[in-house]
C-alpha cells in the first residue's frame, strides 16, 4: 500500500468529521467551502505551523516528531486506535526482516491448540495477521461456521463476513459486524504496510463486496476488543453473547477470541444446546481436517 497516501487520506478524512461546533470554533455555514475543520483551524488547535501541518497532510511524515504527532492527534479527537494508526502511517517501523516474516505462513503453537479443544463449552477461535483464521475448537466451528472445508489461504475473517453469505444470516447486526472488521483491518494495513497478501486481500474484497469498498474509503479505525453480539443460529435460534479479545503475550499478531452468554440467561441455555450438539463432531483436533459437526438438524419439541 502507498504509505504517503494512506496517510494524506487519514488526515483528511479526521479533519473532515470535525465540525467548528465541535472544538469551539465559529461556523460560516453555507460559506465554508470544505466539510469540516480547515487545514489551519487544525494547524492552529494542534499548535504547529499550516506550512507544516499541510505536509503531513500531503503524506510527508518522515521527519514528524512523536509530540507533533500527540497535538495533531489530540486536536483530531482521535481514539487510541486512531491515533496508534496515524503514529504507524507517520512514522512506519518496517524492517528488512520484518517484511519477510510477512510471507512465512503463521503456525499455532500446540499449547494453544490444546487450550481451544479443552474449552469444550466456550466457542474460541485464534486470528493472526490480516484476520486470518489459524485455529478455532468445535463450539466456534457450531456457531460460526465450518471454515475447516475452505482452503486455507481463504480462512480469513474479513473474506468470511462479506463473501460468505450465511455470514448475513448469522449475524444479527451484520453492518456493525462488518463496520468493526473493516475498522480492525485498517489498523493491520497500518501496522503491516508492505505485506502483499494483506495488499491482496484488500484488493478482492474491494473488487467483490461494494459494501467493504465504502466502508474501506472511510478510514474508520478500530481496535478488536470486548462488547456483545447478536446471532441468529439454524439449530438453536438466536443468542446474545458477549466476546474478549486476548492478544498473546510473546506472539503480538496473535489473538483469542471468546463467546460466551451471560449466566443463568436464555443465551447460556442455547449456548449449552449448542455445546450438546457440537459434541457430535467428528475430528480429533481444533482447526484440523475433519473437525466437522454434524450435519444441521434442529432438536424434536418437548412432547
Amino acid at each position: 500500500m502507498d504509505q504517503r497516501a494512506e496517510l494524506s487520506e487519514f488526515l483528511r478524512s479526521r479533519r473532515a468529521r470535525l465540525k467548528p461546533a465541535d472544538v469551539g470554533l465559529p461556523d460560516f455555514g453555507r460559506h465554508r467551502r470544505v466539510p469540516g475543520l480547515r487545514r489551519e483551524e487544525l494547524a492552529q488547535l494542534a499548535g504547529v505551523s499550516v506550512a507544516y501541518y499541510t505536509r503531513l497532510e500531503q503524506g510527508n511524515g518522515q521527519n514528524v516528531s512523536g509530540e507533533v504527532l500527540d497535538a495533531i492527534a489530540r486536536a483530531l479527537r482521535l481514539t487510541e486506535a486512531e491515533q496508534q494508526h496515524l503514529t504507524h502511517l507517520a512514522k512506519p517501523t518496517a524492517t528488512k526482516k520484518k517484511k519477510a516474516a510477512y510471507a512465512k505462513e503463521q503456525r499455532v503453537r500446540p499449547q494453544l491448540r490444546y487450550l481451544l479443544d479443552s474449552m469444550d463449552a466456550v466457542p474460541a477461535y485464534l486470528l493472526g495477521r490480516r484476520l486470518d483464521l489459524l485455529a478455532w475448537n468445535r463450539m466456534a466451528a457450531a456457531l460460526i461456521g465450518d471454515f475447516v472445508e475452505l482452503p486455507p489461504q481463504e480462512r480469513n475473517f474479513a473474506r468470511h463476513v462479506f463473501l460468505d453469505p450465511t455470514a448475513r444470516e448469522r449475524y444479527v447486526e451484520w453492518e456493525d459486524k462488518a463496520a468493526e472488521v473493516v475498522g480492525v483491518l485498517r489498523l493491520c494495513a497500518g501496522c503491516y504496510p508492505d505485506d502483499p497478501l494483506l495488499t491482496a486481500l484488500v484488493g478482492e474484497l474491494s473488487v467483490k463486496s461494494d459494501e467493504f469498498r465504502t466502508l474501506w474509503a472511510a478510514h474508520t479505525v478500530r481496535q478488536k476488543g470486548h462488547g456483545t453480539k447478536l446471532l441468529h443460529h439454524p439449530v438453536v435460534g438466536e443468542l446474545t453473547l458477549s466476546y474478549e479479545t486476548l492478544k498473546m503475550p510473546e506472539e503480538h499478531d496473535l489473538s483469542l477470541v471468546t463467546y460466551y452468554a451471560e449466566p443463568g440467561s436464555a443465551s447460556a441455555d442455547s449456548l449449552r444446546l449448542l455445546a450438546s450438539w457440537a459434541a457430535d463432531a467428528r475430528g480429533p483436533g481444533a482447526g484440523q481436517p475433519g473437525d466437522r459437526p454434524a450435519p444441521v438438524t434442529p432438536p424434536a419439541p418437548s412432547p
